[in-house]
């Protein structure tokens, strides 16, 4: 009789982490496909948000100028997004050079947005909209365009796989 077990009884991977003499069970890998990332995305971007209007409630309540707690907020709830983009969206290092890549795309598409915000008053207004309305439809309108094109350009770009 030989001291070898049946295949079918023993534990895999898969359903049993173990280790084992003569080999090493593997991590699994982040999953990388575009609806797991684009999930992921969208609730860190959502996590994010809270940091920066958190943080900007917060310090405008004691007393900071409105628009340096905005500035402070967005520049902490943008930090929050890289980090948590890099490890747990694309499941990447944080390093300087992709902490640079991503401060300039978030900086361009900051630009992007506050242009998109502005340019819309015309046209929104020659439809009809109007007030509170009107500027809110911009907002998802210049916010929308933002959030694709960061999605895009940090998986085809920045954190894409090597």
């Amino acid at each position: 009789m030989t001291n070898q077990q049946d295949p079918a009884a023993q534990s895999t991977p898969e359903s049993e982490p173990q280790q084992a003499q003569g080999y090493e069970v593997a991590k699994p890998s982040p999953d990388s496909s575009l609806k797991t990332q684009l999930t992921r995305f969208i609730a860190v971007g959502v996590i994010s948000a809270v940091v920066d209007l958190g943080l900007t409630l917060i310090l405008q309540a004691v007393g900071l100028n409105r628009t340096f707690a905005k500035a402070i907020g967005w520049c902490c709830g943008t930090l929050t997004a890289y980090i948590l983009n890099a490890k747990y969206t694309f499941g990447a290092k944080v390093t300087g050079r992709t902490g640079a890549a991503v401060a300039v795309l978030y900086l361009s598409t900051f630009a992007v947005q506050v242009f998109l915000y502005w340019v819309l008053d015309g046209p929104l207004q020659a439809i009809g909209l109007a007030g509170t309305f009107k500027d809110v439809v911009a907002f998802v309108i210049a916010q929308g365009v933002a959030t694709v094109t960061n999605f895009a350009v940090q998986r085809a770009f920045i954190f894409k796989e090597r």
